[in-house]
């Protein structure tokens, strides 16, 4: 029932997004935390000099070497004088004589240290250091990085890719680089589109990559999320949908359901789907799906709400699961100029945040100048970001991708 989303502002009341530079990923590790290199381990025989041991000993000549000393020997005679020995002889003319007149220092060895400047000339106060602008500029390793958000996605993988590209939140490659970010999908991943598993896989992968590397992927539950999870389950089973017998599997059918989703999907695809909370408020910004008020009905706080959702799934009665889908489908509940401001105000005094950002309804929709969900009017307007509305206490994230729009990815707060 919801639609994907492209970057920039609508035309009239839709908000410009400033540009925001890519984040990369955080430096590969190498410098000490003071700013210098990692010393090269010290070579225990440098500076000693040649032929000496590693503790800078000179070994002595073995032929000279003196005998060890002995007890004085008793008084003998005076022996005869012996004759003179050979004079030595003289060294070729390219020998040179080892240096010895320095002394051979080792380790744990120091020559006394000579001050350069006499005591009465040394400074008696403290210098000030000179601070390091771009290292004291820099921001807090430790805090929060930039938060974005997504809108639905619809299966539309390609389009996902480029638009977190251009953000700088992944590389050439499809991988996280985006350090210590935080990012946000607002849900509806599957239906309309041709890849809605190749999306599921995505946000997955990206969901790991980012944590490892300091930030965050996360992503909230969607009303297709609870059609697919529900065609699955419970098929072709008749549910009471308040206007006659119904099924999930023709409802997700009609709503865009793609045979090839449901032919890959898996165990794991369904469990991380049914565990998808319903809303959160991050840096005053109450991120739900639906633009609806439904969520009033599952409890008066953001824990509440997420437990009796997820609550709801694990007892898989399908009476239930359906009214619960029917409810996330609801929506305009903001779109109306006295009532929607109310609206608005009316969660976020439940729920906390000082603005509500959401998807589920286009942005078009929301301007009131199209009719169908497939595209037929050719009049649709071009929507180049987000809708600011209802006083502007309100963001509309849906920029319709299945009708020719685009998905956004947007960074918050937008002024």
């Amino acid at each position: 029932m919801t639609q994907g989303a492209g970057l920039g502002a609508t035309s009239r009341t839709t908000a410009a997004v400033p540009p925001v530079p890519g984040y990369g990923s955080s430096a590969a590790p190498g410098p000490l935390p003071g700013g210098g290199a990692v010393p090269a381990a010290p070579n225990p025989y440098a500076g000693t000099a040649p032929g000496a041991t590693p503790h800078g000993r000179v070994p002595r000549d073995p032929v000279r070497a003196a005998p060890p000393p002995h007890p004085a020997p008793a008084a003998q005679p005076t022996p005869p004088a012996r004759p003179a020995a050979p004079a030595a002889p003289v060294p070729p003319a390219e020998y040179t004589p080892t240096e010895r007149s320095l002394p051979v220092m080792g380790p744990g060895h120091t020559l006394p240290d000579t001050p350069l400047v006499p005591p009465q000339d040394r400074p008696t106060v403290a210098l000030t250091p000179v601070p390091d602008p771009e290292r004291d500029q820099a921001p807090d390793p430790g805090g929060p990085g930039p938060l974005y958000v997504v809108g639905d996605v619809h299966g539309y993988l390609d389009e996902l890719r480029e638009a977190l590209a251009v953000q700088g939140l992944i590389d050439a490659k499809g991988n996280w680089s985006a350090g210590n970010a935080r990012l946000w999908f607002l849900g509806d991943f599957t239906d309309r589109g041709p890849d809605g598993i190749g999306v599921i896989d995505l946000v997955m992968q990206l969901s790991a990559e980012a944590a490892a590397a300091g930030g965050y992927c996360k992503a909230l539950m969607g009303n297709h999320e609870l059609l697919l999870i529900g065609a699955k389950r419970f098929g072709d089973t008749p549910v009471n949908s308040g206007a006659g017998t119904a099924s999930f599997q023709a409802a997700w059918l009609l709503n865009g359901g793609q045979r090839t989703d449901m032919e890959r999907l898996e165990d794991h695809h369904l469990q991380w789907m049914s565990r998808l909370d319903a809303m959160t408020e991050q840096d005053g910004h109450l991120l739900v799906h639906s633009d609806t008020t439904a969520y009033l009905e599952y409890g008066d706080s953001i824990e509440a709400v997420n437990d009796a959702v997820t609550e709801t799934l694990q007892r898989s009665d399908a009476d239930e699961c359906w009214d619960l889908f029917r409810k996330f489908t609801k929506r305009f509940a903001f779109r109306d100029e006295d009532a929607g401001p109310l609206a608005v105000r009316e969660l976020l005094d439940t729920y906390g945040g000082q603005r509500i950002v959401h998807g589920h309804s286009p942005i078009p929709y929301l301007l009131g100048e199209v009719g169908s969900e497939e595209g037929e009017d050719e009049g649709a307007p071009t929507v180049e970001g987000p809708h600011v509305y209802a006083d502007n206490l309100a963001v509309a994230m849906d920029g319709g991708v299945t009708m020719a729009g685009k998905l956004l990815v947007v960074q918050l707060p937008l002024n």
